[in-house]
């Protein structure tokens, strides 16, 4: 379907989906919510598709909500914004395919809360990432959820309560995005990613994506025992045999999705 605010493609096995406001930073508006929400419930639907690439046109990335959209309105209207933002957020979370933040200038407030919790992120070197709520009186709880799962809590309370600016190394180093290159690669390096993760099942990624989630915060010996239970049963999938049968045939695996 046509869209204002986003832009959707596909490349193969490779979704793009594409944030298009840059003379507004990108800015996540209420219709741009809505826009990505839908795009995201077919993508998950689609098992053609195996990894996706979530970028922005222009110089940055995103710069969080619009936010001339939120003033003077009433505590249902506010509440409302956040929460189809949240279930944004989560429908990342919960397609089956690996989505990766491509990000170049800036990612803030609700834009950083983007890229927290996408599962994979590469960023250009001069990439900079802040939750600066607390500057303007409005505290980023929203974002806070993603960054402390995302980087820890020692980490997360200092962005949160100085707002300032993080370069793209030491978000690296925090944990918040997992490559940084030159800004003239960042499309092809973060394309060479998703190559490489699409050469998997859809299934056995999908299983894999659930299954990570599911366990992180569990105790050690629930997440290994989930973790014994999910593998037995990724064992009796076609698509686990036939990477097997591959794998001790010296053979490239042909996968059924099933």
């Amino acid at each position: 379907m046509p869209y204002q605010e986003i832009l959707f493609s596909t490349d193969g096995s490779i979704g793009y989906l594409t944030l298009n406001q840059p003379k507004k930073i990108n800015a996540l508006s209420k219709k741009m919510v809505a826009e990505l929400s839908e795009a995201l419930a077919r993508i998950g639907e689609n098992e053609a598709l195996k990894v996706v690439v979530l970028r922005a046109a222009g110089n940055h990335f995103c710069a969080g909500h619009d936010l001339s959209e939120m003033v003077g309105c009433d505590m249902q209207e506010y509440r409302s914004i956040f929460e189809r933002c949240g279930r944004m957020m989560m429908a990342i979370r919960r397609i089956p395919q690996p989505v990766i933040a491509q990000v170049q200038g800036v990612a803030t407030a609700a834009g950083c809360q983007l890229v927290a919790w996408c599962d994979l992120a590469v960023a250009e070197i001069g990439a900079r990432f802040a939750a600066p709520g607390v500057k303007i009186g409005l505290f980023c709880t929203t974002p806070m959820v993603a960054l402390t799962r995302a980087i820890g809590r020692k980490a997360a309370m200092e962005m949160l309560m100085t707002g300032r600016y993080v370069p793209a190394q030491e978000a690296k180093s925090m944990g918040l995005i997992n490559r940084v290159v030159p800004l003239e690669d960042l499309a092809s390096e973060t394309e060479s990613l998703a190559r490489e993760i699409s050469e998997a099942s859809f299934l056995v990624l999908g299983i894999g994506k659930q299954a990570f989630y599911d366990q992180v915060d569990m105790e050690d010996e629930k997440a290994l025992a989930y973790g014994v239970r999910t593998i037995a049963l990724n064992n009796l999938a076609e698509d686990a045999q036939i990477g097997i049968r591959a794998f001790l045939d010296k053979k490239t695996p042909e996968w059924k999705n099933r």
